[in-house]
């Protein structure tokens, strides 16, 4: 009688979880691989795009990678336009300045709303409630022109507060928080008043650290709205130098005598848009999935 020798299973194939799953599992992950791919191609194209050199731009069809890549790109845009009225480098550092303050009062004044709608009901609080979330109906166009007369009656046209103050008012922001708010259990924040705890102490130290969640998603869609509005510099700034990078990025083309002439800086500048918000929403990606999943504690 014959022994069969077992022989163990490669180690890496004991632990792999691919070997575990089953053919539907398999397919599943084959097909959401192949999705990610195709969504990653925009990411691909912008990059190799703002460093393809002059001639590679108007290639048809057009080269999703680079052959020769060249940071001439950005040379012009910042080199070329720095003896100009307004150098491209004003318009970058006003977005930068407008879009940091901005999303920071956002998220600050949204916090500050939505807890007393949340754990603090008021007389009528449910009419207020409402009213911010009938608000999210209305596009930005309809609101320009009230916004305009505060803006003009306030006296901040061609100032930082310009910028900023209209985009203060968030209801998307003031919805998410409040929503996740909801799940904090009331007797974690009555322990905190039986210890000692002021109102501010619980608001700092328990319910923004626990939200910080749908803090890290309201940071996300406002920097993202702040970074990319033009609207405040059409129609609060007739000093250019008060004017954001998107102005600069939609007039860098026009009054051309044709529509070829810097585009490749247009592309640089593109790349330039887009980066900040790539890079914010890597930061906080994790903290907006369980934002979406209202994990709240568990």
């Amino acid at each position: 009688m014959k022994l069969a020798l077992k022989i163990p299973k490669p180690l890496f194939r004991r632990r792999s979880k691919l070997f575990r799953m089953d053919t539907t599992q398999k397919v599943l992950m084959l097909l959401l691989g192949m999705i990610g791919i195709l969504m990653l191609l925009p990411l691909v194209y912008i990059f190799n795009h703002a460093l393809k050199p002059f001639s590679e731009l108007f290639i048809f069809p057009p080269n999703l990678f680079v052959r020769q890549p060249t940071l001439q790109n950005f040379t012009e845009l910042f080199v070329v336009t720095r003896d100009s009225v307004v150098p491209a480098t004003r318009y970058l550092f006003n977005s930068i300045v407008v879009s940091t303050v901005g999303t920071g009062a956002v998220v600050i004044v949204s916090a500050m709303c939505a807890y007393p709608l949340s754990k603090h009901p008021f007389p009528g609080h449910k009419i207020v409630f409402s009213t911010i979330v009938i608000s999210l109906m209305f596009v930005a166009e309809a609101v320009e022109i009230p916004r305009y007369v505060i803006i003009s009656k306030l006296g901040i046209m061609n100032t930082y507060w310009g910028h900023i103050l209209p985009h203060l008012a968030a209801p998307v922001g003031v919805f998410l928080m409040k929503q996740f708010m909801d799940q904090l259990p009331n007797d974690l924040l009555d322990a905190a008043k039986i210890d000692g705890a002021s109102e501010l102490g619980i608001f700092l130290r328990i319910v923004v650290p626990i939200t910080m969640p749908a803090v890290a998603t309201v940071f996300i869609l406002q920097f993202q709205s702040i970074w990319n509005d033009v609207s405040t510099s059409v129609l609060f700034m007739q000093d250019d130098a008060m004017k954001t990078f998107p102005f600069f990025l939609s007039t860098i083309t026009q009054n051309m005598a044709n529509s070829v002439a810097r585009q490749t800086a247009a592309a640089a500048a593109g790349l330039l848009m887009f980066l900040p918000t790539l890079v914010i929403f890597l930061i906080f990606q994790r903290k907006v999935i369980a934002t979406m999943a209202h994990s709240g504690i568990k």
